[in-house]
Order: structure tokens, then sequence, then C-alpha cells
């Protein structure tokens, strides 16, 4: 009988924006589960938020199970409100013990897909507020907290997503986490495993024709969508004029140089042949509390695989070799970081931590471990 998996999670199955969530649904759907990708989070307030998730047809395809392929089914939990973090300590206090009663709103048919599910996989989003109310549903499942973000990292999660996470955190059958700065916040918990983020390999080995255009001497590419480093980008394009700068992700208003090329957001594998095709990668992000989670995102995952040097503020450093650290709003630094990435000799890379999604999810399902590295500060 084919098993199960529900993704409880803060994404919408067919954005164009691929999280680690998605990687994790078509692994599954390709290992021969059946995945039900549960959208939550999601509610008039989004729409108010202009959240967008909303330029997609949420509102028509709410809270009823759409089957985007056999075995692969979309779930999108629409309710009035969801947990915000208004901004205002003290608004916050006011609306705690409604928020704290979002896991109330009728499930619909998301009721029996959990009842009947082998494996439930929660993303750090309010969507945890739902734990206390799975388990009663289906006491006999495997229960993963999958930590994709630090959430107080994303500033939109207000106390009582903390607050529940705190509580059912040791409650779960394995918390993953994908950095060791995480596995550092959860390290008083026994089930608390590094597993880095992973990767469909087979996308990045085709061949695809090199999408850049021009004589520029380098190129550089930054994917991404929020918290973007604009002083870098003004200081960098200034002092290499002869170098491309190429942006894709939905971010405004940047500096309209002759170097700088703007696409906006792309479909996921639209983006692949320019991250293989680079000669930088940029993780360029503007400090904010919990930055540091990012030192092993998806993106330098991704760079890393395809042999790049990686440009980072000094928040980012980390032990990789290939990556190279500025100090925000300092010329000089952001220079020098430049041009060491430059002339990095990509044969010293290390790529032997980066494994498929196929085996990160042998991994959640409890198919297969990872050990816990006990040494924390080690790679």
């Amino acid at each position: 009988m084919m098993k199960r998996v529900v993704l409880v999670t803060g994404h919408y199955l067919q954005s164009q924006r691929k999280a680690g969530f998605h990687w994790l649904a078509d692994a599954y759907w390709r290992a021969g589960w059946e995945v039900i990708f549960l959208t939550t989070a999601i509610s008039w307030l989004s729409w108010l938020q202009r959240n967008y998730r909303m330029a997609y047809p949420i509102l028509r395809e709410a809270n009823q199970v759409r089957w985007i392929q056999p075995g692969l089914g979309s779930y999108v939990w629409f309710t009035p409100w969801h947990p915000v973090n208004l901004r205002m300590p003290v608004l916050n206090r006011l609306l705690s013990p409604l928020f704290a009663r979002y896991s109330h709103f009728r499930l619909g048919e998301a009721e029996t897909l959990v009842r009947q599910a082998d494996l439930i996989i929660f993303e750090s989003k309010p969507g945890l507020l739902l734990y206390g109310r799975f388990r009663q549903l289906n006491p006999q499942a495997r229960y993963v907290y999958r930590v994709s973000d630090d959430l107080r990292l994303l500033g939109s999660s207000h106390p009582v997503v903390l607050r529940a996470e705190e509580r059912y955190a040791p409650q779960f059958d394995l918390i993953s986490v994908p950095s060791r700065y995480l596995l550092q916040r959860f390290q008083h918990l026994p089930h608390a495993v590094l597993h880095y983020h992973g990767l469909r390999k087979d996308l990045f080995e085709h061949d695809y024709p090199n999408p850049y255009r021009g004589t520029w001497d380098t190129n550089l590419i930054f994917v991404g969508t929020s918290h973007f480093d604009y002083d870098f980008l003004e200081k960098a394009s200034a002092r290499f004029p002869h170098w491309a700068f190429h942006i894709i992700g939905p971010i405004p208003h940047l500096p309209r140089q002759a170097n700088i090329f703007a696409y906006g957001e792309r479909p996921f594998l639209d983006t692949v042949p320019y991250i293989k095709h680079a000669d930088i990668g940029l993780s360029v992000r503007t400090h904010y509390p919990a930055t540091e989670s990012l030192t092993d995102s998806l993106k330098i995952i991704q760079y890393t695989y395809c042999d790049l040097p990686i440009v980072v503020p000094a928040h980012l450093r980390s032990a990789r070799p290939n990556t190279f650290w500025y100090t925000p709003g300092d010329a000089e630094s952001i220079q020098q970081a430049l041009l060491a990435a430059r002339h990095f000799d990509r044969s010293r890379i290390v790529k032997d931590d980066i494994r498929s999604w196929d085996e990160v999810v042998r991994d959640l399902a409890g198919e297969h471990w990872c050990v816990r590295n006990a040494q924390l500060g080690s790679r």
C-alpha cells in the first residue's frame, strides 16, 4: 500500500519559488509516496499584506484537495486569519489569546488526509500550532519538525508561534535542521539531527546553453527573494565596471547601472543555467536577528555544487573554503572579497557533504539515520 506523507508548510505547491519543502514533496513523490502539500498561514491577512502567494489561484483552490499529479496533492488551508507579528508588543499581547486558537478552524478534507498519513513533516511556520490537533487525529504517524528557518529570523512570527515551537519541539520524533547554527539552538534535545539541504543533482548536471551575453570580464549571480544588500551592489558595481551583476528574484529598486541586470522572479529551472555558468555566486544579505542560520542555505548549497566561489557578508562567514566575506558598508573589504573569489582555485571546493533530496527524505522517514555530530563546531 502506498505510504502517505503530509507536508505542513507555508509555501504554495505550484509557486515559482522553490523552497526546501517543494523539493521534499518532489523527492517523496518520485519515491512512490502519496504526497499532500498542506499550505498553512494564509488568510485574508495575507491579502492585506500583499503576500506573493495571493497572486496564485488561492481563493479558488481554498480548502479542497487539488491533485496536481496522481499521488501529488495540494491543499490550501485558507482561514479568516492566522498568527502574524503585529510589530507592536502591546498588540501582540492583546491578540495572543485569539491567535492561539488558530488550530481550531475547520480542517475540512485535510482532517481525513491527516488521519491516514504515515509521516507528517512540519515546517517552521505558524502551521506548528496544528501539531497537538494532528497528534490527536493520528497518534500513530511519525512526526518530524524540519526547521527550514529560524523562527526568530522570519520577522513575521507572532510570539504564539515561538511558544508553540518551544512546547512541541520536544514531542517530535525527529527535529531536522539544515545548519550547524540551528543544531546549536536545539542541542539540548537528543532527537535533533543535522540534515543539510539536499539537491536535485540531475538538474544541475545537465548541459545548459550559456545565458550570459556580452564581453564582461566576470559574471556574478544572486538568486534570492529578500533582505538584499543594496549597498553592496552599489559599491561593487562601481568598483568593477567591467563585471556584470545578475540579480534574479523579486528585488525592487535596483541601481540603474550598465553592468547590473535585473531578471525579476523566474521559475527555478530558468535559474539553473545562470548559476552553472556564473563565475561568482552572491549571498549578500543584510543583517537581522538569526541571519547566521543561513550559512548553509539552499542557495549556498547550489552555488557550491556548481563549483562557485561565494561572496557573503561577515555575519554569514563559514568554514566552507569557497566563501569570502566582506564587512557591510566597507568598499575596500567588498573589493578584497570579490578579488579573492575571482582568483580562487575551484578545485579546492568541498562537496562531500552535499547530498540529494532523495537521501534527505529517507532520513526524515526514518529509513536511514544521520549520525548526530557531537562536535558542533567541526565540519
